[in-house]
């Protein structure tokens, strides 16, 4: 990170620096005693409304409902709602806590949901772990949502409620630290590949890591064209290839179908091996440094593009990866340039498919949200520090909605088919609406300012 001839920040800076908003965090959670309500979103101009929005008026909305099922979506907030569920076996950096120690992280997402993407996310922690009891409790709530956002649940087995959820479900069901990073990656993938001047689709493409954000992002890489042969996969065991007898159908399907799948060079040995010759490196691996080394990115192919987007420390720092000779650096953090951030992504997939009250998300949706992201920055303006938008950029979640509609009506999954205009003036008007909203209840101190400071 060197630049303009300033001194590189130590270490201990930087673990510094990306501990901070921990010690505030407790403080601000227990002041606000959470982070999301529910709020009325129709007019009350007297109690005698009531009789209207419940007894004895609403029993002509439930008869409506029950003449035809899908009324529930123009005639309650369904088509607006989304459940953020997990078990609580995968949170963040923090492994398996349990449940109730995942609900500030549910909460959080929830948050997102809302401000990014005008979504009325409601956390969902489960006492279970069991994947099937995870699959019936989403069908159990399908009649209450308009879509499922799953969330920090271990591998393999969120790749199987992922899997049958979408089977049984008929909204849609989406697995944030799968196709979410999946979609933040391609797009970033798609700009740098300009930047460098290489064709993509004819890249060498290694994944360091093979967790359940880079085995999605293999599949979305494959379906967005990238040869499988092309795509060189590492797990803590080194490069996976067809002989690993350790990788078995029995006990990670997709994992074993990778193997059969990609690395068409049958490239073996530890993860230096896999840096030879590529031309991108996406790790979503073991926080680092030096879990990724400067010596194997000199091996990598010229104008050589390297994502680290392990938090809070990436594989290599990227003055190190630099050196090193990458052109394009990407992180996971909001400190660095180019930061790879999941929340560029769900609000606006979601309010896409809402917005057509879709049946289902396909890794198709990830694609057309990928591509648009991408075409907005490369719009905007790109190089080699700058190749995603940024959350600042709130113009980019409408269009990016608008893709992902569109393709869910390409797809024939959608219950409505508005026009793009519609699409964009209305995903436009909803998130406007919710960042307005948060603005105005500060503005009126009925979201009240904490009482200490908070400057990170």
């Amino acid at each position: 990170m060197a630049q303009n001839n300033k001194e590189e920040p130590t270490v201990e800076e930087l673990l510094a620096k990306a501990k901070k908003p921990e010690k505030i965090s407790p403080k601000l959670h227990k002041f606000y005693e959470g982070k999301v309500q529910v709020m009325p979103k129709c007019s009350i101009s007297s109690t005698d409304d009531f009789a209207i929005w419940y007894t004895p008026g609403v029993a002509a909305a439930c008869r409506d409902i029950v003449n035809n099922p899908s009324k529930s979506f123009e005639l309650t907030n369904r088509w607006n709602y989304v459940a953020v569920v997990t078990d609580g076996s995968r949170v963040l950096g923090l492994g398996d806590i349990g449940p109730e120690a995942a609900m500030p992280v549910m909460e959080g997402k929830a948050l997102l949901f809302k401000y990014l993407g005008g979504v009325d996310a409601f956390p969902i922690c489960l006492q279970t772990k069991n994947p099937r009891e995870i699959v019936r409790t989403c069908k159990l709530l399908e009649p209450t949502f308009g879509g499922i956002n799953l969330e920090d649940i271990s591998k393999p087995k969120c790749f199987q409620v992922l899997e049958d959820t979408r089977n049984q479900l008929e909204i849609p069901v989406w697995h944030d630290d799968q196709q979410g990073t999946a979609t933040v990656i391609l797009a970033g993938l798609i700009n740098s590949f300009k930047i460098v001047g290489k064709k993509p689709k004819e890249t060498l493409i290694t994944l360091v890591g093979s967790g359940s954000a880079n085995i999605r992002t293999a599949y979305v890489l494959m379906r967005w064209g990238i040869k499988p042969g092309n795509i060189i996969m590492v797990d803590t065991k080194g490069i996976i290839h067809s002989k690993r007898e350790d990788i078995t159908k029995e006990i990670d399907p997709w994992k074993y179908d990778l193997t059969q799948k990609t690395n068409s060079e049958h490239r073996i040995g530890d993860i230096s091996k896999a840096f030879k010759g590529v031309d991108a490196v996406v790790a979503a691996s073991r926080p680092g440094p030096n879990t990724i080394r400067k010596e194997w990115i000199t091996t990598m192919a010229d104008k050589s593009i390297v994502f680290a987007c392990a938090n809070p420390i990436p594989e290599i720092w990227p003055w190190e990866a630099k050196k090193g000779g990458a052109q394009i650096i990407a992180t996971g953090r909001s400190d660095f340039p180019n930061q790879v951030n999941n929340s560029l992504g769900f609000p606006a997939i979601f309010r896409g498919v809402l917005d057509v009250k879709a049946k289902t998300v396909t890794d198709d949706m990830c694609i057309a949200a990928a591509t648009e992201l991408a075409l907005f920055a490369e719009k905007r303006g790109i190089n080699e520090k700058n190749i995603l938008p940024t959350m600042d950029e709130w113009e980019v979640f409408p269009r990016e909605a608008v893709a992902c509609a569109i393709k869910s009506i390409e797809q024939g999954v959608a219950r409505i088919k508005p026009s793009k205009q519609e699409l964009f003036e209305q995903a436009s008007k909803i998130i406007q609406n919710a960042r307005k909203s948060t603005k105005l209840l500060m503005k009126n101190n009925l979201i009240k300012q904490p009482p200490f400071k908070t400057d990170l």
